[in-house]
């Protein structure tokens, strides 16, 4: 079952979030990691909110340990406030 996963970045700011996506070799608009559906991301009063949407919790858990932990804390981020929902539906562009 897909899982959403909302990850809020206290005082981060989106020239970190570049940062991380540089350090992660992935291109706006382009291909997503192995097991990601979808991703989004804004500037919030607080900081930032990353929205990604994956196949699995296990993929996006191993994504994380191996590329969001690290590549977040040497952008200076500190740890997100995360949630994660069931995904019941979604529709992708054709």
């Amino acid at each position: 079952m897909a899982v959403a996963i909302i990850m809020d970045f206290p005082g981060g700011t989106l020239e970190q979030y570049d940062q991380v996506i540089e350090k992660m070799g992935l291109e706006p608009g382009g291909d997503t990691p192995d097991g990601a559906m979808f991703h989004w991301v804004t500037q919030t009063p607080d900081g930032l909110r990353v929205v990604d949407v994956w196949e699995t919790q296990d993929q996006f858990d191993r994504f994380a340990e191996e590329q969001i932990g690290p590549y977040s804390q040497e952008a200076g981020l500190e740890p997100p406030q995360s949630t994660v929902h069931d995904v019941h539906n979604h529709f992708i562009a054709s």
